[in-house]
């Protein structure tokens, strides 16, 4: 299958999770995307590892997101590379970075240089917090992002301790900011025949992730949602939207006619708390959790799915993969490298015309595009 962005070659200066994200997404659509990394110990991402997993010398982490790339070894302060990493911009279509504010202008490698070397190039910017004000310094790491967009007081249960997501969101929801955006100037590149600057930020992507709470927020007299004492419960949402333990395991319940469920499970309420769903949420909810405790999460699957109530299982990752409704998303995707390492992981999301994209050429060892270049004549000025 042709895929849509065959053609397109990616120059990616990017490090760590946020650039390199947008990067894995743009060669799961088909670009051709060449890593530039220090000669000897590469992306930092190689060695930043989850769990002290590694896979032939890399992290884990890093393999999942740099499967399909390549690998160019460069030292940009060394004049002969950086000729030829300038000769290798000439003919690419897409360039991104994450450098702190400034450094690709010491190197030469800014925006307003590289355009002067390929007028239509798409350029690509990430930063921890823009890159003007007195945070721009600041190092652009997910957790420190999160923590100061307000995001880890909405997180978890009603508790005096913040609670930030356990996985990288600033990073995943910025990398995919960074492909819209570089998809939006290509597309306008071909029609006008203009290239762009396209910038985007972890504390920008991280405000947007939370557009629900901060809306409210500015709308609602400045007054931050409450957390709920119950598990699983979405701070803007009333009752009976949250997770409850059954006699057996856990059952969520999403937005449904509360009157109509509280019916079902003959639920002990007061009128007064039926007419403040939200303020009442956790008295509501803790007379829901009394009902769902007695009985099994197939008991009231069975039940609550037969009345169309929004409900499911809670599963963990053991049991979700054991469902057949997982295994026809054919998710799973091993990918492998020359010498026959391999990483299983999840394939690109996306569907091409009913196709799964998938390949299986795994996160590139370091350096190793470096004589394909040189043979392509991608390295000559």
């Amino acid at each position: 299958m042709a895929l849509p962005l065959e053609g397109i070659t990616v120059l990616e200066f990017s490090q760590y999770l946020a650039g390199p994200y947008a990067g894995l997404r743009l060669a799961d659509l088909g670009a051709r995307v060449i890593k530039i990394e220090r000669p000897r110990v590469g992306d930092a991402c190689r060695q930043l590892a989850i769990k002290h997993l590694f896979v032939d010398g890399d992290s884990l982490l890093f393999h999942t997101i740099n499967r399909n790339k390549e690998s160019y070894a460069a030292n940009l302060k060394d004049p002969e590379d950086l000729a030829k990493v300038k000769a290798l911009v000439k003919h690419a279509d897409v360039i991104t970075h994450n450098f702190r504010p400034g450094v690709m202008d010491k190197i030469g490698l800014d925006y307003q240089t590289v355009r002067q070397l390929n007028p239509t190039i798409v350029y690509g910017e990430v930063s921890g917090y823009g890159k003007t004000g007195p945070w721009v310094n600041k190092p652009g790491q997910d957790l420190l992002a999160q923590s100061v967009s307000g995001l880890a007081w909405l997180s978890g249960n009603d508790s005096p301790d913040p609670t930030p997501f356990g996985f990288a969101i600033a990073d995943m929801i910025c990398g995919t900011h960074l492909a819209q955006g570089l998809l939006a100037a290509l597309v306008r590149r071909q029609q006008q025949g203009i290239g762009a600057l396209v910038e985007v930020s972890l504390l920008e992507s991280i405000l947007d992730f939370q557009f629900e709470g901060i809306t409210t927020y500015l709308n609602n007299g400045e007054q931050l949602p409450k957390r709920s004492q119950v598990a699983g419960a979405h701070t803007l949402l009333e009752a009976p939207y949250g997770v409850y333990q059954t006699a057996d395991g856990y059952l969520a319940i999403a937005m449904t006619d509360l009157g109509q469920l509280l019916e079902l499970l003959e639920c002990n309420v007061t009128s007064e708390q039926l007419s403040q769903p939200y303020e009442q949420r956790d008295a509501i909810k803790a007379a829901i959790q009394r009902r769902l405790v007695a009985r099994s999460t197939d008991h009231w699957l069975t039940t609550l799915e037969a009345a169309d109530i929004w409900c499911s299982d809670v599963y963990t990752y053991a049991t979700l993969m054991n469902q057949k409704a997982y295994q026809q998303l054919d998710m799973d995707l091993t990918v492998s490298r020359p010498n026959g390492a391999s990483v299983t992981t999840t394939r690109c999301p996306i569907q091409l015309n009913g196709d799964k994209l998938r390949s299986d050429v795994a996160a590139p060892a370091l350096g190793n595009a470096n004589e394909q270049l040189a043979s392509e004549g991608l390295l000559d000025d």
